[in-house]
């Protein structure tokens, strides 16, 4: 918004402050707007966003109540950077009272669950559970498949089939083959080798770094093998890209966004993981671990103020609702959780875990991240809402951001769906080329379990939009004209270059 031209000799005029008497020509206006505190700092919006920039109050509104105060709070968001007290003292009280308990409990409950490290146990050789080290590819030569003996290969039930055609390529191609140095591990140093079929997946090349197993069980000629290729740089310089964006784009909140991840990564590997594996209850680690890591997290992102408190209440009672709702329905289907070979090898080691309760926790977990997005946006729109026309209401206000929020509902459902189908797309493809009906396929347990998840995750998320908003938009209407939020500015005002400081 463009600002009014003040007189020369006031170049740090602040464009119509409603703490002084000459920037309102309606006085009773001034307890019901709800935009000023006491000046001890300068700051005089508590209901600007903290980190928001060059957002004007006045062209949020665009009404003539906007216009009407000064020069329609040119003020607006130019300068809220600073902690505001955005509802009143009494609400603050009533929202700390629901919070402090809770995130008590939620330490509490972190401290009596500390595992303090993974249990161990021998390793079975299996997927996995295997002994890893790091090698190099030395050396590559062309041979020909029968003089290393890769042509000793089932034969194929149908010799005309693409069966058929991959084994008379393997009888008759060129193979490679591969000395592998171990660049790791008590036996750095040493070599093997390594014979690649021309079908294989993948393809070894010359000086190309990878992953190898390492069975000491075996003859010694065959104790390693490659596993894996090394992708661990290019991983590195995404991860950097990323942060880079993150850091260029959102500044200082997403710097505090990236050690949130830092954090939430943290308390998922050193806590929740350990925790099941020492064999605490999935549900309750799941349920402490993603306590711990919403508050962490949005309060280290958004700050110390009432509006982040409204989102954590909010994505606390959609988790409560996601946990009721996945545990019912994973009852109720017969869904153990064991599924595939990775749960499978993990119920062999771990004999005690609750399977059906490592699912449960998986759908809390995963859904804990679009909850966040979700609740935050829905309280910072009702925030928003409420600066642009402090004269609305409760129910104008949730009327309002409800709009806002069935246009998030609407995309964020359809992402988790897609994402999900995303990550089974390869189950999918199976049951279509097995012409199977999509009743069958959704009546099996590999495709339940998705289906449970996708479903309770999304019924949480459409819920915490209709919650949040009314929680927000019931706090921001709140104020009253008596309480610190409410009291008129007698401070002097200082230059929007102070202003700005944090």
């Amino acid at each position: 918004m463009t600002p009014s031209p003040q007189p020369p000799t006031e170049p740090t005029e602040t464009h119509g402050h409603i703490g002084h008497p000459h920037a309102s020509p309606e006085p009773s206006a001034r307890p019901s707007d709800g935009h000023f505190a006491p000046h001890s700092g300068g700051r005089s919006d508590p209901y600007a966003d903290p980190h928001a920039d060059g957002i004007s109050g006045g062209d949020a509104g665009g009404g003539p109540s906007d216009r009407s105060h000064g020069h329609g709070h040119g003020h607006g968001h130019g300068h809220g950077h600073g902690p505001a007290a955005p509802v009143s003292k009494h609400l603050r009280k009533v929202i700390a009272a629901v919070l402090i308990p809770f995130a008590a409990a939620v330490f509490v409950g972190m401290v009596v669950l500390w595992p303090g490290g993974a249990p161990g146990h021998e390793r079975t050789g299996v997927g996995f559970d295997r002994q890893t080290q790091q090698g190099v590819v030395t050396a590559l030569e062309q041979v020909d498949c029968k003089s290393v003996n890769a042509a000793q290969v089932p034969p194929a039930e149908n010799p005309s089939g693409p069966e058929g055609a991959q084994a008379r390529g393997r009888q008759t191609g060129e193979c490679k083959k591969a000395t592998v140095e171990v660049s790791s591990g008590p036996d750095k140093g040493r070599t093997f080798v390594e014979i690649v079929q021309p079908g294989a997946p993948r393809q070894l090349k010359d000086g190309q770094e990878v992953v190898v197993a390492y069975a000491p069980d075996a003859p010694r000629d065959l104790q390693y093998s490659v596993i894996d290729v090394n992708r661990k740089l290019p991983m590195a310089l995404l991860a950097g890209i990323f942060a880079a964006a993150v850091v260029l784009v959102g500044r200082m909140r997403g710097l505090f966004a990236l050690v949130a991840l830092v954090v939430s990564f943290g308390v998922l590997t050193l806590f929740i993981l350990p925790a099941i594996l020492q064999g605490s209850n999935p549900l309750v680690v799941a349920v402490v671990g993603a306590s711990a890591i919403m508050l962490i997290a949005l309060y280290m992102c958004h700050g110390l103020t009432a509006r982040t408190s409204v989102a954590v209440l909010g994505t606390l009672v959609s988790l409560l609702l996601i946990g009721l709702l996945g545990s019912g329905f994973i009852d109720w289907a017969f869904l153990s959780g064991n599924t595939d070979d990775n749960t499978g090898l993990i119920h062999g080691l771990y004999p005690d875990i609750d399977m059906s309760g490592l699912l449960l926790a998986g759908v809390i977990i995963g859904s804990l991240g679009v909850l966040d997005d979700v609740t935050v946006t829905q309280t910072s729109a009702v925030w928003e809402l409420h600066h642009a026309d402090p004269s609305m209401g409760p129910r104008a206000l949730y009327r309002a951001a409800i709009r806002i929020g069935r246009d998030h509902i609407a995309s964020v459902v359809n992402t988790l769906v897609l994402a999900y189908a995303g990550a089974a797309l390869p189950l999918l493809l199976l049951f279509s080329i097995a012409n199977s009906s999509m009743g069958s396929v959704a009546n099996s347990e590999l495709v339940a379990e998705e289906i449970v998840r996708t479903l309770v995750g999304s019924i949480g998320l459409v819920a915490s939009v209709p919650v949040t908003t009314a929680l927000a938009a019931l706090v921001v209407s709140a104020a009253r004209p008596g309480s610190p939020a409410a009291a008129p500015a007698t401070g002097p005002v200082r230059g929007r270059g102070r202003r700005r400081k944090r």
